[in-house]
């Protein structure tokens, strides 16, 4: 494999679901990668074949980053911890979903996300995990210690734990703060931001995003569809701002 040069760090997109419909990411330099979420239970192998991609494998993930505590974010967190052994971050928030002891709501932002809520897909259970480092409201955490150059931050509004990772002050994984494409997200129209099928508060979504586009962010990669380009997300800023004053 050719060997990535630090400081710049590649996002390697991981589909745990084809076409976009479900995300997860690998952030590789020279000094290994860090994951950031780690899909549906038992998906392991899409990780798995991504690392091997680049030559890599789980010992050499530095740490596991959880954006929130949605099944298709959180739901093998135990898993590849017990792969890795890597410490997980996430936000204290969510704590109680990640352990187990409190169930999630969830609030639709359309007829989707009421259907697709019907299902009870959204809301199975996953194996419980603790995570090694919790971020609170308004913390940061540097990852200079992991060998990469960004920062975790708290961007509550999708859920009220939500993090994002914001890579080399141009690129950031923004977790579901956004989503493209139909329905779930992915498949088409991924180059246009829409709002996810399931949203908790709209107006400091719309101010998270700002923040992060406001530090130079040129490019943002998430959960379901994408990437896109901070021209697009401005734009979903000001649709959001309509939804909240409704």
């Amino acid at each position: 494999m050719k060997k990535y040069q630090f400081p710049k760090t590649y996002i390697h997109t991981i589909p745990i679901f084809p076409l976009g419909m479900i995300n997860a990411f690998l952030l590789v330099n020279t000094n290994g990668c860090i994951l950031i979420d780690t899909g549906l239970p038992n998906t392991e192998n899409k990780i798995n074949r991504v690392l091997k991609k680049l030559n890599l494998d789980f010992n050499d993930i530095k740490l596991i980053v959880i954006t929130h505590a949605h099944i298709d974010h959180a739901g093998n967190a135990s898993k590849i911890k017990s792969l890795s052994a890597a410490p997980i971050i996430a936000h204290k928030a969510d704590l109680p979903y990640f352990t187990g002891e409190k169930k999630m709501f969830f609030c639709a932002t359309g007829w989707f996300g009421r259907l697709f809520s019907l299902t009870g897909a959204i809301q199975r259970p996953y194996e419980a995990f603790k995570p090694d480092i919790l971020l609170k409201s308004s913390e940061k955490f540097g990852l200079n210690d992991f060998g990469f150059d960004g920062e975790v931050i708290s961007t509550p509004g999708h859920t009220e734990g939500s993090i994002s990772v914001i890579v080399e002050n141009t690129q950031a994984v923004v977790g579901d703060l956004i989503s493209s494409g139909i329905l779930l997200g992915g498949i088409i129209r991924t180059n246009r931001a829409k709002r996810p099928p399931f949203e908790e508060n709209p107006l400091k979504v719309s101010q998270e995003l700002k923040t992060i586009s406001d530090q130079g962010v040129s490019t943002f990669f998430m959960g379901h569809g994408g990437p896109l380009p901070q021209v697009e997300v401005l734009r979903h800023i000001e649709k959001l701002k309509t939804v909240a004053n409704k």
